[in-house]
């Protein structure tokens, strides 16, 4: 199984933007957490990090027929990206949205997820806990369907 994991803008800061709710782990840690995951559960895990929307997209796109689930962070692209809710309509592929933070606890323009819709799930409030729960969502998802039948 191989699962693209997805962070949107600002995400490669963890650690040095705003700690107090993000928490003071780096980038390179959550990543290390989610591949060692992986390889716990026997699946491979790469990790896209961008800060444009087009390279988003760009990523989505080409994860179809490479990639058998999603994990998507978008960041501030949560509120307001149509093309990224668009580029996840358009594949066949699982995907779960993941906050660190629980946005529903902060501003109110936060509080809505435009692309949430185009995601069979979404995790947030919990920090890199959310991710690994995500990546096993999407594991179990694939051994149900796997299964059936």
């Amino acid at each position: 199984m191989n699962i693209l994991l997805i962070n949107g803008p600002n995400i490669n800061f963890l650690g040095i933007r705003e700690p107090g709710i993000y928490g003071a782990r780096s980038y390179s840690e959550l990543i290390a957490l989610v591949q060692e995951e992986g390889k716990r559960l026997k699946v491979a895990v790469d990790c896209f990090q961008s800060n444009c929307e087009g390279e988003i997209v760009d990523a989505i796109q080409n994860a179809y027929g490479r990639y058998d689930g999603i994990i998507i962070n978008p960041a501030a692209y949560t509120h307001y990206s149509i093309a990224i809710y668009d580029a996840l309509k358009a594949i066949p592929i699982p995907a779960i949205e993941v906050h660190i933070s629980n946005t529903h606890a902060r501003e109110e323009f936060r509080h809505r997820s435009v692309t949430a819709p185009a995601c069979v799930g979404q995790i947030m409030g919990l920090g890199f806990k959310g991710y690994v729960m995500a990546l096993m969502a999407l594991v179990d998802m694939n051994c149900e369907t796997n299964n059936k039948g």
